[in-house]
């Protein structure tokens, strides 16, 4: 099992910027078989979406709605996961969510919440007009 634990959320004025963690603890064995690392958001009354994804092979994918202003990294020993978020809008005001799955990635799946096996708690992020 792995347990993801999310940190970096806060108030930001609308331009300014945040960055995101997500740790994740759990055997080494089966971190390392950790494929697929994805960022997603909810906000009250709506759907939980996809934000941004990384995969084994340092693919991101992110929604148009973040390209450009989000970036999506990891650090070297693959067990943090980090999303700087840039000029940043209200309309980003929301629950961020770290989740991580040992498939692979891939453009038609990354942004689907029921492909991935683990997921974080969450971290509250509100972005002011």
């Amino acid at each position: 099992q792995v347990q993801l634990v999310e940190s970096g959320g806060g108030s930001v004025q609308a331009g300014g910027s945040l960055r995101l963690s997500c740790e994740a603890y759990g055997a080494t064995y089966v971190i390392d078989n950790i494929n697929c690392w994805g960022w997603f958001r909810q906000a009250p009354g709506k759907e939980r979406e996809g934000v941004a994804s990384i995969d084994i092979d340092v693919k991101s994918r992110y929604a148009d709605s973040v390209k450009g202003r989000f970036t999506i990294s990891q650090d070297n020993a693959r067990n943090t996961l980090y999303l700087q978020m840039n000029s940043m809008e209200p309309e980003d005001t929301a629950m961020y969510y770290c989740a991580a799955d040992p498939f692979k990635c891939d453009s038609a799946s990354w942004r689907i919440v029921g492909r991935y096996n683990y997921w974080g708690q969450g971290t509250q992020v509100t972005v002011s007009s």
